[in-house]
């Protein structure tokens, strides 16, 4: 995979700020870990739905990625998939 060119990274940078200060360890934690561990593989689409799911409350991003809720249809598919594994979290003790 190549580097990513300066307005890339910028953006990648900007995601990976708010994907780590939610508001709660929990969401930080989930929506964190998960930007760590898919953002470089991600291409434009990708990158375009994780910006959309920034704006979404934390509490349905969890519920989506739980199963307490339903996935809306605008975020159903392969990352929201790999969003609910919750195999991308590892937790700092």
């Amino acid at each position: 995979m190549t580097e990513p060119d300066s307005a890339t990274a910028h953006r990648l940078a900007r995601m990976k700020f708010r994907a780590w200060h939610r508001g709660t360890r929990e969401a930080d934690y989930m929506i964190g870990c998960f930007f760590d561990v898919r953002h470089a593989g991600w291409d434009e689409a990708a990158r375009d739905w994780f910006e959309r799911l920034l704006e979404e409350d934390d509490v349905d991003i969890m519920a989506w990625a739980l199963g307490t809720q339903s996935v809306p249809e605008a975020f159903a598919g392969p990352e929201m998939d790999a969003m609910c594994r919750l195999d991308y979290v590892d937790i700092p003790r």
